[in-house]
């Protein structure tokens, strides 16, 4: 058990610098990844930030500028007129 401690540590030792470059590289990788999918994510909600403002300013718009529909009011003119004459009848 002994000797092959010290042989493994003569391997780590022998390969030591590939090692640490290896490590050092997928640091630098997931670093990287990180930094995009962080910058990704920031990006979309900024985006959908943006878009529901727009979307909210517009309603706003809408809302400022009422729209008018024309409402034809003959009919209940006629029947309040026909009861006004049917009540000076009566009396």
């Amino acid at each position: 058990m002994s000797q092959e401690k010290v042989d493994l540590k003569k391997e780590q030792k022998k390969n030591r610098k590939k090692l640490n470059r290896k490590a050092k590289i997928q640091r630098i990788t997931a670093t990287v990844c990180s930094v995009v999918v962080l910058l990704a994510a920031c990006g979309w909600i900024g985006f959908s930030a943006y878009k529901t403002y727009e979307q909210t300013k517009a309603e706003a718009e809408s809302a400022e500028a009422p729209t008018y529909t024309p409402v034809d009011l003959s009919a209940i003119s006629d029947y309040v007129s026909t009861l006004n004459s049917e009540e000076n009848a009566e009396e």
